[in-house]
C-alpha cells in the first residue's frame, strides 16, 4: 500500500478566490453539522446552534469543540458518548455565491447533555480514539519504516482512515524494533516507556502527529517561520487588533540529541543544534559546544544558553538526529505572543499556519498560529501565536 502524501505542508485549508475575498467583505457565515454512529461510513445532517471550535498545536487533541445539536435523536442510534462522531463546517457566502464550506473538525463525543431542543455536546478530536485504544498487553513493534508502522497503529484505533504524510517528514525513515508498554498515542507521537526512554515516532523523525480539521491522521514537519505566509494582517484595519504579550516559557537555544543505532550497534550522538544567528537575541554563540568561552572572549555578555536534551531509541543515525535537533530548535526558538482578531474569522486557518501581522505602522512580524478559537458561524476569531525572538525588534 502506498503512502498518502499531502502536498500542503503547513498551508491553511484551501479556499476559493471568491470565499477568500468574502472573508473581509460582506458575507454570511452559515454553519452545519453532521453525525455518524457507524464510524463515518454514513453521515446524518443536524441543525447546529451555539458552537465553539478550538484548535491547539500543543494539545493532544488538536481540535476540540462544544456544540448545540438541534432535533437529534439520543441513544444507540443517535447522539451518545460511546460511538457517535460529529463533524462541523463553517460556511462563507459572499454576495451572489453559494456557501463555501470549510471543515471545522471531526470529533468523538466526550460528553452529552439532553436539552429541550436536542443535545449539548462536548467534542474531542479523533486523537481521543487513539488515546483510548491502549494496548491490552505490552507490544513489541517490529523494525520497519515509519510509513509502514504508523498506518497499522492508527488503523487499529481508527479503522478505514488513511494517514497523510506532509512534505518535510520522511515515511521511509527506518524505525528499529521497540516495545510499547500500553500507550498507543505516545508510541505514535512523543511519549516515553516505563524506563523513561523516548518512544514517539513523530518526535524521532522531526515531526508532529495530529488529526487535522478534516479528521485525517497526519504526520507533518514542525512548523517554522520560513513556511509560506498564508494571511497578512495590516495595521489600522478595523477588523484586526493585535495585542502583544511575551513569555520565555519553553525557550531553548541549544539542543543535545542522542539515540540508539539499534541491533546492538553503537549509540548515535550526541548531535548538537543551536541558534547560530548573531542577529538573534537568542544567539547561543559561535560554538557553545567546543568553544563555550567565545562570547566572553568576543565581548558578547548578552549571550545566554538555554540547553535541553532529547534522547530516543528510535533515532538510528546522525542524519536523523540532526533532523530532530533542527525540528526541536524550530519549535523552541520563540517567545509566546498573543494576537487578537476581534472582528474577522478566517476559518481556513489551522494551528501551525504562518501569518504576518503589522503590529505597528511599518513593523511586520511573522507569527506561527499555536492556538485559535472561534464561534461557528460567527465573525470573530482569537489566536495565540509564537514568533522567534530573532524576528522581534
Amino acid at each position: 500500500m502506498g503512502v498518502a502524501v499531502d502536498e500542503r505542508r503547513h498551508l491553511m485549508l484551501p479556499l476559493t478566490p471568491e470565499a477568500q475575498r468574502a472573508i473581509t467583505g460582506a458575507s454570511r457565515r452559515p454553519r452545519r453539522a453532521e453525525w455518524s454512529v457507524d464510524g463515518g461510513r454514513t453521515w446524518n445532517p443536524a441543525k447546529v446552534g451555539d458552537s465553539e471550535v478550538r484548535g491547539d498545536r500543543n494539545a493532544e487533541c488538536r481540535y476540540s469543540a462544544s456544540a448545540e445539536l438541534l432535533g437529534v435523536p439520543r441513544g444507540r442510534y443517535g447522539i451518545n458518548s460511546a460511538i457517535t462522531q460529529v463533524r462541523l463546517w463553517q460556511g462563507i457566502a459572499g454576495p451572489r455565491m453559494d456557501p463555501y464550506w470549510v471543515p471545522a473538525g471531526v470529533y468523538v463525543v466526550d460528553g452529552v447533555e439532553r436539552t429541550a431542543l436536542g443535545a449539548s455536546v462536548d467534542l474531542l478530536g479523533l486523537e481521543d480514539s487513539i488515546r483510548g485504544a491502549k494496548f491490552p498487553t505490552a507490544r513489541t513493534i517490529a523494525a520497519d519504516s515509519a510509513g509502514a508502522i504508523v498506518p497499522t497503529l492508527v488503523g487499529e484505533a481508527l479503522p478505514g482512515l488513511p494517514v497523510s504524510w506532509r512534505p518535510g517528514v520522511d515515511p521511509d525513515t527506518a524505525v528499529p524494533q521497540f516495545v510499547v508498554d500500553e500507550d498507543r498515542w505516545q508510541a505514535l507521537s512523543s511519549g516515553t516507556d516505563s524506563s523513561g526512554n523516548s518512544t514517539g515516532i513523530a518526535a524521532a523523525i522531526g515531526g508532529e502527529f495530529f488529526c487535522d480539521a478534516r479528521g485525517i491522521p497526519t504526520m507533518a514537519p514542525v512548523p517554522t517561520l520560513d513556511d509560506p505566509v498564508v494571511w497578512r494582517i495590516p495595521h489600522g484595519v478595523a477588523l484586526v487588533k493585535p495585542a502583544e504579550r511575551e513569555s520565555a516559557e519553553g525557550l531553548v537555544n541549544v539542543w543535545v540529541i542522542s539515540g540508539d543505532a539499534g541491533d546492538g550497534a553503537a549509540a548515535v550522538g550526541p548531535v548538537f543544534a543551536w541558534d547560530d544567528n548573531p542577529a538573534s537575541v537568542t544567539y547561543a554563540g559561535p560554538d557553545p559546544i567546543d568553544d563555550p568561552l567565545a562570547p566572553q572572549r568576543l565581548g558578547m555578555p548578552w549571550v545566554r544558553l538555554r540547553v535541553e536534551r532529547y534522547s530516543s531509541a528510535l533515532i538510528t543515525s546522525a542524519a536523523q538526529a540532526d533532523a530532530v535537533g533542527r525540528a526541536k530548535l524550530a519549535d523552541s526558538l520563540g517567545v509566546q505572543s498573543a494576537i487578537s482578531f476581534t472582528s474577522v474569522c478566517h476559518p481556513g486557518l489551522e494551528p501551525g499556519d504562518v501569518v504576518e501581522v503589522e503590529v505597528r505602522p511599518g513593523e511586520w512580524q511573522r507569527h506561527i498560529i499555536d492556538s485559535l478559537s472561534y464561534s461557528l458561524g460567527g465573525a470573530s476569531m482569537s489566536c495565540t501565536t509564537r514568533t522567534t525572538a530573532r524576528r522581534l525588534n
